[in-house]
């Protein structure tokens, strides 16, 4: 019988049924990081126990990390004692850690795939709600919390519901100055918030086939986003050769046997789906979210919704709760919205192929006058590259701040914050209420071009105007 990736990986790492109807599920790869592991370690050593298989869990440093500075101990005495704290963790339970004394620290959603430890046909874990990003790479990936940090920490398996499986076909060819985020963007806004509640996404046709690897992931990430626990592509060659080489890839015979068993994991020919759902990636325009949630967006060329526009009562309340937070007039142009902040980074869009196309467009610009923009790359490992290229240098003569690896503004758990009612641009992943570190800071999403075009104009624009970008 036929099966889609999703059922593959899920049968192959079913360890039992459990009494309540859940899988017992091995998770192949276990991440963390310094925010959400303290308390399981902490229930571990309560226990008397260890981790179970080390080999298996990978940490590094992104939340909390500050990437304004470079010596400890950091101005910020909890970032610092966060730090120490998985230092001493992955010390005692001979755990592999990215430090930022290494090269390879960065965003765990970075990091994994540019070392080679994200692989297709496996499952992935990690304390994180943005773990979907993974499945760019034909893995289920997902996010759990504390409590589940530690039983896999403690037993390398986690009980869960078996989801639903929606295919979400993407066909044709993006526009010029369309990109991955747009498309997700879309996706989420015709979609909704809370139509994955209980399904795995699985993004496909020629669009998404024809995204590179980055592209794929930034797609991924924001799969929790439409409410998605899972989001994945399935692996080709485009996923291979991206993996040939990396530190934690196969290599020699063991590569070539890989690759054979990674392609058996991709979707079959004729296999069922819950849902299936076709988009022309010809409609897709620059996207920009206007509210509180991912899903309130519109394209750049069109108005904010008005009150009005709302089909039923709850809609009608949401854009009102969301225009009064925003500070936005219903019916009015998206173009022209004045902002404060500028954001280029996180585990969405902080990726090496994301800075070089800024750059590709933003030479010889200058960041509007009273506009702070910061570029945060995802990890060491792309800062050193971006460096080695020039990047940072053509974004510091455009009036960039050219930061340290890390999450950054995306959540502001470090001392990147918006302040007070201040309006952010940003290559991140979710505008909630008060998201990027102020109760009252007001954030709208976009691809990384399209930030760059608000922080060279100071307002919201058309990046294809801005930069005359053209097919």
């Amino acid at each position: 019988m036929s099966k889609s990736l999703f059922e593959k990986v899920w049968d192959a790492h079913a360890v039992r049924q459990l009494a309540n109807g859940q899988t017992q599920l091995l998770i192949g790869t276990h991440l963390i990081h310094e925010v959400t592991s303290p308390q399981a370690f902490g229930m571990l050593r309560d226990k008397g126990l260890q981790v179970k298989y080390p080999h298996r869990t990978f940490a590094t440093v992104d939340h909390i990390v500050p990437t304004n500075e470079s010596v400890e101990p950091y101005s910020d005495p909890l970032a610092q004692g966060m730090i120490e704290e998985l230092r001493n963790n992955c010390v005692e339970n001979n755990v592999t850690f990215f430090d930022t004394n290494t090269g390879r620290q960065g965003v765990v959603h970075i990091v994994g795939p540019e070392q080679g430890i994200t692989q297709p046909g496996t499952t992935i874990a990690c304390g994180d709600s943005h773990t979907a990003t993974h499945g760019a790479f034909g893995a289920i990936a997902f996010g759990i919390g504390t409590s589940q940090v530690r039983d896999v920490l403690a037993t390398q398996t986690i009980a869960l519901n078996e989801l639903k499986i929606r295919r979400i076909n993407v066909n044709g060819n993006l526009a010029p100055g369309v990109y991955a985020k747009d498309a997700i963007l879309h996706i989420i806004r015709l979609l909704g918030t809370q139509a994955g509640t209980g399904y795995a996404y699985e993004y496909a046709g020629s669009t998404i086939e024809g995204f590179t690897m980055e592209e794929r992931m930034t797609v991924c990430n924001m799969s929790i986003e439409g409410g998605a626990r899972v989001g994945y592509v399935n692996p080709d060659e485009v996923t291979f050769e991206y993996l040939k080489g990396r530190p934690y890839s196969p290599k020699g015979e063991a590569w070539d046997a890989a690759v054979k068993e990674w392609q058996s994991f991709a979707s079959d020919p004729g296999c069922s789906f819950d849902d299936v759902v076709e988009i022309n990636a010809a409609e897709i325009q620059p996207t920009v979210t206007w509210g509180i949630t991912p899903a309130q967006g519109v394209g750049i060329n069109e108005n904010i919704p008005a009150i009005a526009d709302g089909v039923t009562e709850s809609d009608r309340a949401s854009i009102t709760e969301a225009l009064e937070y925003m500070k936005f007039e219903g019916s009015s142009p998206m173009k022209g919205k004045k902002i404060n902040v500028a954001f280029i980074g996180s585990c969405t869009n902080g990726r090496l192929s994301d800075f070089q196309e800024v750059a590709r467009y933003v030479k010889g610009h200058k960041v509007a006058c009273g506009v702070q923009a910061i570029i945060v790359p995802g990890s060491q490992v792309v800062a050193k590259i971006a460096e080695g290229l020039g990047l940072d240098k053509i974004f510091i003569e455009a009036g960039f701040e050219w930061r340290a690896a890390g999450c950054s503004m995306c959540l502001a758990m470090n001392p990147d914050k918006l302040i007070g009612d201040q309006l952010c641009a940003s290559s991140s992943n979710r505008n909630f209420k008060g998201r990027q570190g102020s109760p009252t800071g007001r954030t709208m999403l976009m691809s990384p071009l399209m930030v760059a075009a608000a922080a060279i104009t100071g307002e919201v624009s058309d990046a294809r105007e801005v930069f005359g970008v053209a097919g």
